[in-house]
């Protein structure tokens, strides 16, 4: 069980907005972001703060256990993106609503967490 005190250091770190698309827990009300497992439990993960990250719902469902996807324009198995690890820009840039993948790592992570599904889209533009 992750604490409080842990649960609100990872909202802290992440300025309270999902560390994979950036959503805002203000453009969220609905749902809370969720403190998930960047490496998940069953894969030998652990509850250490440098392990959590936080998600929105839409962006952890999606992740669920995957730790990597397959990049369609490689077409090599890829690891998704590590919040602790890798630099979002690095990864990731916006082209109006949608979310971009400048390397194999975004385009995968933009895939397998379906960032740029209507919801998502849709989100965005309010």
């Amino acid at each position: 069980m992750i604490s409080a005190q842990i649960r609100a250091q990872v909202r802290q770190r992440a300025q309270n907005a999902c560390e994979y698309c950036h959503l805002h827990q203000d453009d969220s009300p609905l749902a809370a972001l969720h403190v998930e497992h960047i490496i998940p439990k069953i894969h030998g993960g652990s509850d250490d703060v440098e392990n959590l990250a936080l998600a929105c719902i839409d962006c952890n469902l999606h992740k669920g256990t995957n730790l990597t996807g397959f990049d369609l324009e490689t077409n090599v198995i890829t690891e998704l993106f590590h919040p602790r690890r890798h630099a979002w820009e690095d990864h990731f840039h916006w082209q109006g609503l949608y979310l971009v993948g400048k390397t194999a790592t975004g385009r995968t992570t933009i895939r397998v967490l379906s960032i740029n599904s209507e919801d998502q889209v849709a989100l965005r533009s309010s």
